[in-house]
């Protein structure tokens, strides 16, 4: 018995380094076949659309949330892939977003034009953010920007998601659209934009004093995000007049204890948009999109 005992478990030992090896074998073949899967899911999907050129950038037209899309991608991302949301008139004036675009920033667009800044609009950014962080690894939080009109765009989602928000950066921006009603009688283009302003958001003009969806009415989420503002303007702008607009957003911003930077451009008016120079613009928006430390 004790014979046949021995030559059992020396069989067994014998055994038992083959097996080991057969098992680490697989194991190591799983491991191999797994972590390509892994390495596959963490990485951000590929850029969805028409492919085509932009400024020397590759640049992705595509559908999100049944809206038309555009995204610009850097040649090489900067560190936590910031980005420059571009609110309206994308391509114009585009010093600063090709200055950021050097830097390592990605420039999305999406064309929400007719429903100005309303919960709608919001709605579909939304969407559009949420693409952009989780299926293709934007940073966080972003930085706006709102020329004109565009500033009912990004001051509207701001107030909605302060969390979500880097800084602002608005140039000759719609504030109150009161001012707009004051106007309207100046220009056409006035009259008509307040007239769709009014049909967006399903309002009448006898019920636009009782209001309170301005960017100017809702300040106080961004402020006690600690959201910094930068706001660029022609002094002589009587589209889009300071007084009634940028002025007002200032003053308040200041009081709630918020940070806020006024670039005067004195004698021009609405256009040209932006600066000659977009230093001043650029150094802000990479400031406050700098990766924070822990």
């Amino acid at each position: 018995m004790s014979t046949s005992c021995d030559s059992a478990g020396s069989w067994h030992r014998s055994r038992r380094p083959a097996e080991k090896r057969v098992r680490c074998g697989l194991l190591l073949f799983l491991s191999l076949a797994v972590v390509p899967l892994v390495a596959r899911a963490a990485d951000p999907d590929p850029f969805p659309g028409t492919k085509s050129q932009w400024n020397g950038y590759d640049r992705y037209d595509f559908s999100c949330d049944a809206r038309p899309c555009i995204l610009v991608t850097p040649k090489t991302a900067a560190p936590g892939k910031p980005w420059i949301w571009r609110a309206r008139f994308f391509g114009h004036e585009p010093q600063a977003d090709l200055a950021l675009l050097a830097r390592g920033f990605h420039l999305p667009y999406m064309d929400v034009v007719e429903l100005f800044g309303n919960p709608a609009a919001v709605a579909h950014w939304n969407a559009f953010y949420q693409e952009l962080t989780t299926r293709h690894g934007l940073a966080r939080r972003v930085a706006l920007e709102g020329m004109s009109r565009g500033g009912l765009y990004i001051y509207n989602w701001a107030a909605a998601n302060p969390d979500k928000v880097a800084c602002i950066y608005a140039d000759a921006p719609v504030c109150d659209i009161r001012s707009w009603a004051r106007r309207k009688g100046t220009s056409e283009s006035t009259a008509r934009f307040f007239a769709a302003w009014l049909k967006s958001y399903g309002l009448t003009e006898e019920r636009l004093a009782e209001y309170r969806g301005n960017p100017v009415d809702n300040l106080e989420p961004l402020a006690r995000a600690g959201i910094p503002l930068l706001h660029v303007v022609g002094d002589a702008d009587d589209v889009v007049p300071v007084a009634e607009n940028t002025a007002i957003l200032e003053a308040r911003y200041k009081q709630l204890g918020g940070q806020i930077t006024v670039i005067h451009k004195p004698g021009v008016g609405h256009h040209p948009h932006s600066l000659k120079d977009p230093a001043p613009i650029v150094d802000f928006l990479v400031r406050c999109t700098a990766p924070r430390v822990p």
